[in-house]
């Protein structure tokens, strides 16, 4: 795993706290907010997925 994969699980999660702050204090900003970070977690998890699949071609074509 790579940075970028780490930080957007915890942004994910973050999100999804902050979602249900949202829902129990019925607070549409905070709900907004938790699914707006929940997207950007995804979004920078999926860099990551593809900085590892690059990585993971690179290093398989680099051997003889």
């Amino acid at each position: 795993m790579n940075e970028d994969q780490v930080k957007g699980v915890g942004e994910k999660v973050k999100g999804k706290i902050n979602e249900g702050v949202g829902k129990m204090t019925n607070d549409p900003a905070q709900e907004a907010k938790g699914d707006a970070q929940q997207v950007e977690g995804q979004v920078r998890k999926d860099l990551g997925d593809a900085k590892e699949d690059l990585k993971d071609v690179t290093d398989d074509t680099a051997k003889p």
